[in-house]
């Protein structure tokens, strides 16, 4: 299989020091896939672009031509490592697959870029994956104990040793059974010689939906997409058809479309951070618009902790539509008083402590007619570190606000996530270690408040946060892990450090 690697200036296998926010939790990972499209690369390409917020670290596309695969990979955004006609022309074909990377397991490597590709006894297979396995290091120790070589350190590369050691005989069936044997969340796409195949875990943690281009080959027939969020649909012309559901696995071929639903059925915990920060507010997730869910949980943070104040003030860009929420809840004027420079990517700056310092300038400004001698509330949709929030607060205060009131879109992130998501560990949350009113102090605001675990629920719809029925997964705030956590199982043991006590319930059945 040809494969060409991108890395630009980079000097060996390790990617620069990306210039990302430190106070976000940083997104997962995008997949996309096409069947039967003239030029489908440069389609997953498109849906790739569309799909940028949800990995920046590294980009990759495998595609199919009939007789032979071929990929491309690199460390950078899609424009980076997609930059040259050259590039596109060297993957033909009308099927392709392509992910965008940010690391959850596996250091920043070529190596780890997906999609992963391996020959198998019945040809070529690729595939890309959003999510996190959370058994993928005790599978891996049992796969080397039987003989596999691992050539990646990513948890996906588990799923392509389980079905090189599958006893079945076609591709659909050993995916099944690699799939029976991981723990986790997961959404996939995956690429044989016959099939765009699509996944996703039983518990439908990860967003995955199902895309139609009519007229889309030479042969005037529908082309089909995958993709994690219907904003790569509307890149490419696709009409929405529908979600993948959990625990579904879709074979698409020139026969059309087939489903399967090969596991046992289980309560869903779609991850209900992917409505407050991670999809883009444009998308369509798991049925819901983003956008609208974002103003309606603004609307109920305004309804629980409602101040008296001069203008609303979004922290962009996630902000933005909770903020609006807010203000038509509340009666108080929306402003942007901060403006968001988007185009700084990396920086050229060697990140010394003190340019670090300076960073949240490069990427925010302050509006000051807006701001000056004004009652602000600022509404951010998370805090994770704090060290951002503070900054903008001090910004804000330069500019001339008289209070400044911080109003949160979430409930306090207090447990790291082990689903897919790049969280630091417990001891670096802010909200893990301080009261409200001692994080009030420290981010330097007169207020601060954050929307209720109920409050959010209401917001999406819901009577309240109901343990026995709930369909999200909210462990972030809760410290309920409701997936099993093999791995940090085992490494608690091995270490006989005390797991926490939703942990603990878990992993007993209790």
């Amino acid at each position: 299989m040809p494969i060409s690697s991108h890395s630009g200036s980079i000097s060996g296998n390790d990617a620069p020091t990306p210039w990302y926010d430190e106070e976000k939790q940083q997104e997962e990972c995008g997949v996309f896939g096409v069947w039967n499209a003239t030029d489908a690369a440069a389609l997953t390409a498109l849906g790739l672009h569309a799909l940028q917020h949800r990995g920046q670290e590294a980009t990759g596309i495998v595609a199919y031509d009939g007789k032979a695969f071929s990929a491309h990979k690199g460390l950078g955004l899609v424009s980076d490592v997609f930059n040259d006609t050259r590039i596109m022309a060297g993957l033909p074909g009308h099927m392709a697959i392509g992910h965008n990377r940010y690391a959850t397991t596996g250091a920043t490597l070529v190596r780890n870029i997906q999609p992963l590709y391996a020959d198998f006894e019945f040809g070529g297979f690729a595939v890309a994956h959003n999510g996190n396995l959370t058994n993928a290091e005790t599978l891996r120790k049992a796969l080397v104990r039987r003989g596999c070589i691992f050539q990646s350190t990513t948890d996906t590369e588990a799923l392509i040793h389980l079905i090189a050691v599958s006893l079945y005989a076609n591709v659909v069936d050993r995916l099944i059974d690699a799939l029976k044997q991981v723990e986790g969340a997961y959404s996939i796409t995956a690429l044989s010689k016959e099939a765009l195949i699509g996944a996703r875990d039983p518990n439908g943690v990860r967003p995955l939906v199902l895309g139609k281009i009519e007229n889309a080959s030479p042969h005037s027939t529908p082309a089909w997409v995958l993709a994690s969020e219907t904003c790569a649909l509307d890149i490419v012309g696709a009409e929405f058809v529908r979600d993948i559901e959990p625990g579904e696995i879709v074979i698409i071929n020139d026969a059309g479309v087939r489903s399967l639903m090969p596991f046992s059925e289980k309560q869903r915990r779609f991850c209900i951070f992917e409505y407050i920060y991670f999809a883009r507010p444009d998308s369509l997730v798991d049925g819901r618009s983003v956008y609208n869910a974002r103003k309606l949980i603004g609307q109920e943070l305004a309804r629980e902790s409602a101040i008296e104040a001069d203008v609303v003030v979004p922290v962009p860009d996630s902000g933005v539509p909770s903020a609006m929420g807010y203000s038509t809840e509340s009666g108080i004027p929306f402003e942007l008083g901060i403006i968001r420079n988007h185009y700084i990517g990396r920086t050229f700056i060697e990140p010394t402590d003190q340019i670090r310092h300076l960073g949240v300038k490069l990427k925010h400004s302050t509006n000051k007619n807006v701001l000056n001698g004004k009652r602000v509330i600022l509404v951010d949709d998370s805090i994770v570190r704090g060290t951002t929030s503070r900054k903008i607060v001090e910004m804000v205060r330069a500019a001339g606000a008289t209070e400044v009131h911080m109003r949160i879109s979430s409930p306090p992130t207090t447990h790291s996530c082990f689903y897919g998501i790049d969280t630091p560990e417990r001891s670096k949350l802010l909200a893990a270690n301080h009261t409200v009113e001692e994080m009030a102090k420290l981010l330097g605001v007169d207020s601060l408040a954050f929307i209720s675990l109920d409050g959010l629920y209401r917001a999406l719809g819901e009577h309240g946060r109901d343990i026995e029925n709930m369909r999200y997964c909210d462990a972030c705030f809760t410290g309920y892990y409701s997936l099993p956590l093999v791995d940090k199982e085992e490494e608690s043991r091995q270490s006989q450090l005390p797991l926490s006590a939703p942990f603990l319930k878990q992993v007993s059945g209790l």
